[in-house]
């Protein structure tokens, strides 16, 4: 899978994307990560990517042109599955979104900031708008940063483990059922006997049914769902 994000910001990326399960995605080639600074597509000699509202009103907008142009760049070298802007007012991320993006070969990710991009280039070039939750971040960095460690971890062989993502919270519309590791007693405090039973049908019954537990007491609209 490869993905290039357009953002004002790259140094903001670089850290969450050449760390821990991101980078070894990465060095084992099954995940490209691209930061593309929106400013190599400026108007001017200073470096412009955005003005002023029409219709007034506080905060700048990020401009067509640029993004346009970045967008238009990327474009003539692949084919993109998706190209996703992070913005508040998309469609909150799950893993349901997550499992389809890990299908994709190609994806643009276009990073917002001030007031958010021009509508036009919603319009015309945005395929998938998406929102990691309902607060409004300083830009969309942040937001690119999540959705790929969980887009990425799902691509096969990025994982140790790769039943591991199998049953992690939500994969089933449930969340995940307690775990435990050594000691078996911490101050009194025991392992639950049954998962040091040795039985693995009567273990997989017993993390159901407090997965099914955990979610009624926590999350009950999952179980709705």
């Amino acid at each position: 899978m490869r993905i290039d994000i357009i953002t004002v910001l790259p140094e903001l990326l670089e850290s969450p994307l050449s760390h821990s399960i991101m980078k070894r995605a990465q060095a084992k080639g099954l995940l490209e990560a691209h930061l593309h600074n929106l400013r190599n597509w400026a108007v001017n000699e200073y470096g412009q990517v955005d003005d002023y509202q029409y219709g007034g009103g506080a905060g700048m907008v990020m401009m067509c042109e640029p993004l346009a142009n970045a967008i238009e760049s990327l474009q003539k070298e692949r084919t993109y599955d998706e190209i996703i802007y992070l913005t508040p007012d998309g469609e909150t991320l799950n893993q349901k979104i997550a499992n389809t993006l890990s299908l994709k070969t190609n994806l643009i990710l276009i990073c917002g900031h001030y007031k958010g991009i021009d509508e036009r280039v919603r319009q015309q070039f945005v395929t998938k708008e998406i929102s990691i939750g309902d607060y409004v971040l300083s830009g969309g960095e942040l937001a690119a940063a999540v959705l790929v460690d969980t887009v990425g971890r799902l691509i096969p062989g990025v994982l140790n483990d790769e039943t591991s993502a199998l049953f992690d919270s939500f994969q089933d519309q449930l969340l995940a059922p307690p775990v435990y590791t050594r000691p078996a007693d911490f101050r009194g405090s025991k392992v639950p006997g049954i998962l040091l039973s040795g039985d693995p049908k009567k273990i997989e019954d017993w993390r159901y049914e407090q997965a099914v537990e955990r979610t009624r007491q926590r999350r009950p609209g999952l179980l709705e769902e």
